[in-house]
């Protein structure tokens, strides 16, 4: 694979001049991208399901803090046991037949929740929700790498990455509504099927761009082996940067509204407006994440300044988050911890831009799936902490390891990766 790195302001453009021409891109890959959106944010939706509703169940079932903790330990695990094996399907199956049946697998593991009633229930459903929810990330990935020009594809990754705060601002409003005016097992079942609606409006897209966006077909793209992937720096400067900063969103997503709850009496009643407003925050993050480096580029400047001037600038806005602990009412660490999700998502943005604009389309599932597993292992240790913290102490440790994660990260892939690589297959 012959590559190009940034050696100035001339290398900003990593689109071939031949691809540069071909343009417009037409509505196609905007619909694909508004198809990768909605089932990002399902995907989340059903993901955080179980937090908001996790004071019903907790009700019904008599569950304890060490119960919920291995529910959601063994959730994690699974996504993260399945995600190196989920890029490797969506790069073999394509996404046109692999991503739907991801999508159709998690769904019905989703409904399958209505009708659990021990913790080992619930745990087999979390688990196949794990496993099928693991193939999204690549999936989404590799659709925008595939679909999207490298020039456009920083503000496409952004809006992919907005999905997942859009999903979880409207479902802390929907789903306790929906819990207690029809019961936490029909909330279940609506947020599941939700799924199979998408399953229809995907399969009336195209299969394939009409308007070709990479310097390569798909399928004309050689497959790296394991061990040159292993081997390249760009592919864990991605995982590392994953492990140290995706447990923050994990503990953010599947705690949050119980330390709202713990610390400021918020019940199912209260909890939605202050978890939809720091998530609506986080989407603003993703959002710039995308759009600042894109006028970056678009204004001169390197490959690698257009990244790492939003990953720095993210790494600074999460220091004040132990400073939520110390409030006395529940929005000025709303405010806090918005401002961290929102940081986090324009890190995220711009670390999932790096592994799009290093590999070739074909292997850019398999690579992000490498890294998104090293985040979720950064994820179950996380989870397993705040378990046994959440009982015996209190959240003070996990908020200052949660302000220092970016910087570490950001310091780790300079080191990795001094200058961006932009791939001809790209």
């Amino acid at each position: 694979m012959t590559t190009q790195t940034d050696t100035g302001p001339a290398a900003s453009a990593a689109t071939p001049p031949a691809l540069a021409a071909r343009r417009p891109l037409g509505w196609a890959p905007w619909l694909v991208l508004a198809c990768v959106f909605t089932a990002t944010a399902l995907n989340y939706a059903d993901r955080q399901s179980m937090a908001l509703l996790k004071p019903m169940i907790d009700a019904d079932l008599g569950w304890t803090q060490e119960d919920y903790g291995l529910v959601m330990t063994a959730f994690q695990a699974a996504g993260m046991l399945a995600l190196v094996g989920a890029g490797w399907f969506i790069d073999k199956v394509g996404l046109r037949w692999g991503y739907p049946l991801a999508v159709a697998v998690w769904s019905l593991a989703a409904m399958a929740h209505a009708g659990a009633r021990t913790t080992g229930q619930f745990l087999a459903c979390r688990l196949a929700l794990g496993v099928a929810e693991a193939a999204n990330t690549p999936a989404a990935a590799k659709a925008v790498a595939g679909w999207f020009p490298a020039d456009r594809r920083s503000i496409a990754i952004g809006l992919m990455n907005a999905a997942p705060n859009v999903g979880a601002v409207l479902t802390p409003l929907i789903l306790p509504w929906l819990a207690l005016e029809w019961g936490w097992h029909l909330t279940f079942l609506i947020t599941g099927a939700a799924g199979f609606v998408w399953l229809a409006a995907w399969f009336l897209l195209p299969s394939r761009p009409r308007v070709q966006v990479v310097a390569a077909p798909v399928e004309d793209q050689p497959a790296w082996p394991w061990r040159r992937l292993l081997s390249d720096r760009h592919c864990w400067a991605v995982a590392g940067a994953k492990f140290l900063t995706d447990p923050v969103w994990w503990f953010m997503l599947l705690w949050m509204p119980d330390f709202f709850h713990q610390r400021f009496d918020l019940d199912m009643r209260h909890i939605g407006a202050p978890v939809a407003t720091v998530y609506a925050l986080a989407t603003v993050g993703a959002l710039l994440g995308g759009i600042v480096p894109a006028r970056l580029l678009a204004a001169g400047v390197s490959p690698s300044r257009a990244r790492w001037i939003p990953m720095a600038a993210s790494a600074l806005l999460v220091l004040p988050l132990p400073l939520a602990l110390l409030a006395d009412s529940p929005w000025p660490a709303v405010l806090l911890v918005g401002l961290v999700l929102a940081a986090h998502q324009g890190f995220s943005t711009n670390v999932f831009a790096l592994a799009a604009d290093a590999f070739p389309v074909r292997m850019v599932g398999t690579a992000i799936g490498v890294g998104a597993f090293c985040g979720n292992l950064g994820g179950v240790l996380i989870l397993q902490a705040t378990t046994w913290l959440s009982a015996h102490g209190g959240y003070h440790p996990l908020f200052i390891y949660c302000a220092v994660a970016y910087g570490l990260a950001f310091l780790l892939v300079r080191t990795l990766i001094p200058r961006v690589r932009v791939a001809e297959g790209a």
